[in-house]
């Protein structure tokens, strides 16, 4: 029989969310070793790390459901509470509920480790993963669809996607079809992923280390944060949609981080020049402009010479 969400090998079910996850992570690996090498480094390194990446990103995407399940889970029972007092259920992953933002969260956790055992500079590494990362995610996001998951309000546009009943959010079941959140971020995560590869080429004598994870930390949230006023099924916290929040939060983190990252090249015009120096040139602007002039002559009626 056909099961969309995978397949039987022998007792075991093979979920195609797990090979995607699976297939992203690589994809992303090959993509950062590439860039490694393209930019003077072993690219031995980043397959190095993979164990310690998809660890802490699986991790972080568990514990991030745990301490944030939607809504749908929290009106039958499925609390972070449910979660704390049932620890199989909290490390059963195949039951699903893994969220993107913990997985990013405990990746950059795990890199961080990775990069002080192995004295390395975490800001350069982090760049050459972060197209990756994008690419990851897109890829990851079919899962989603397989699951019939991650879908927006009913919807009657030509590329609306059919929802199951069984898989409608209670108080939806009268509606069939639904917008696919799942391919809008699929298609925006190629397009963040292609705008940092950009960056990375066009401007690599120009950016500094850390400026192209700063701007997926802009760029992917930016999306997410619009994307959730479709979703039907929030992860509330409190009377706040934590998701959303935390988008909204690491938009402004990120441009305060970029701007902070540049201060030094946010001067004034003689900041840093001699005294002397900069009194001559500040004269030279003043006598072009006919101001020097002016200020002298003030200066000697104010201050007549006397005998």
């Amino acid at each position: 029989m056909f099961v969309r969400e995978g397949f039987w090998l022998g007792p075991i079910f093979i979920y195609y969310y797990g090979i995607l996850i699976m297939s992203g992570a690589v994809a992303a690996t090959f993509l950062a070793a590439r860039l490694a090498k393209r930019n003077g480094e072993d690219p031995e390194t980043i397959w190095d790390m993979l164990p310690w990446l998809l660890i802490g990103g699986i991790v972080g995407a568990r514990l991030w459901h745990i301490f944030t399940p939607p809504a749908s889970m929290v009106e039958q029972g499925i609390t972070t509470m449910y979660y704390l007092t049932h620890p199989l259920d909290a490390i059963n992953i195949r039951s699903g509920g893994l969220g993107i933002p913990g997985a990013v969260m405990g990746g950059v956790f795990a890199l961080w480790l990775y990069c002080r055992k192995k004295k390395l500079k975490m800001m350069v590494w982090i760049d050459m993963i972060a197209p990756g990362l994008a690419l990851a995610q897109a890829i990851g996001r079919w899962g989603n669809f397989l699951n019939q998951e991650v879908y927006g309000a009913p919807s009657s546009l030509p590329w609306a996607i059919t929802i199951d009943a069984a898989h409608r959010v209670p108080g939806y079941e009268a509606y069939s079809t639904y917008h696919p959140l799942f391919l809008y971020e699929f298609l925006w995560n190629l397009f963040v992923m292609g705008l940092l590869l950009y960056i990375g080429i066009q401007y690599k004598d120009r950016i500094k280390n850390g400026d192209i994870f700063r701007v997926y930390m802009f760029m992917y949230p930016f999306a997410r944060f619009f994307l959730e006023y479709l979703r039907l099924d929030p992860s509330p916290v409190g009377n706040i949609n934590i998701n959303q929040t935390l988008m909204a939060v690491l938009m402004v983190a990120s441009v305060g981080w970029m701007v902070y990252a540049h201060r030094d090249r946010i001067k004034f015009p003689n900041q840093g020049k001699p005294a002397a120096e900069a009194v001559v040139e500040n004269n030279l602007v003043l006598e072009a402009s006919g101001d020097l002039e002016a200020d002298t002559d003030k200066s000697e009626t104010a201050n007549p010479e006397t005998d």
